[in-house]
């Protein structure tokens, strides 16, 4: 990442990250399930978690899977195609159309998946680490919001830590972005209502 980037690659990859980033999977796959429109469902977002809430477990795995892909491949196609330094660029786009897709009417998900297919793009041991990191934090308070906060706000640490100096700046602004989708879980967890994995507890993530 050396050199300064030209502005047209900089809109390319912008352009190029948000239209995949917004592509809605789970509203497609809870679809083909059978299960119906998932944004009349639970918290009314598109993400594997409400997925989830319909009942169909192959349509919220394939959600959960295809929103972090997405992330991942705005990350190497920007690698592949465009200077370095825009994948960059690519990845705050593809969080960003995740949350705010145009098709949608600006209301997609929280960004979770995504953001950790972008995380393993970037550089596979920072993602795996804060990967590792949700599935220890869930083992320990079976939150899954929670869980996903904590591996969110170490990536950055896990970026900078890892020699991968550039990464860490976008690591925290997308962290705060998500923060930021998850206020009303944050709200719950401080008022001790969040549900745990497996309840039946309302909105969720």
């Amino acid at each position: 990442m050396t050199g300064a980037i030209p502005l047209s690659a900089v809109l390319e990859a912008l352009v190029l990250g948000y239209l995949l980033g917004s592509i809605p999977f789970g509203l497609f796959f809870a679809f083909a399930s059978g299960a119906g429109d998932v944004r009349k469902i639970g918290s009314g977002n598109i993400g594997a978690t409400n997925v989830l809430r319909t009942g169909k477990k192959w349509a919220a795995a394939a959600t959960l899977l295809f929103d972090g892909f997405k992330g991942a491949a705005a990350v190497l196609v920007a690698r592949m195609l465009l200077p370095p330094g825009c994948e960059i660029f690519a990845a705050l786009a593809a969080v960003l159309g995740h949350i705010f897709p145009v098709w949608l009417g600006f209301k997609g998900g929280k960004g979770v998946a995504t953001f950790f297919g972008v995380t393993i793009a970037l550089y596979w041991p920072a993602g795996l680490l804060a990967a590792a990191t949700w599935l220890v934090a869930a083992l320990i308070w079976r939150i899954s919001s929670l869980s996903a906060l904590v591996a969110i706000a170490l990536s950055p640490l896990y970026f900078f830590l890892l020699g991968r100096h550039g990464y860490a700046p976008l690591a925290a602004l997308l962290a705060a972005l998500i923060f930021f989708t998850h206020r009303e879980n944050i709200r719950r967890l401080l008022s001790g209502e969040e549900p745990r994995i497996g309840s039946k507890g309302a909105k969720s993530k």
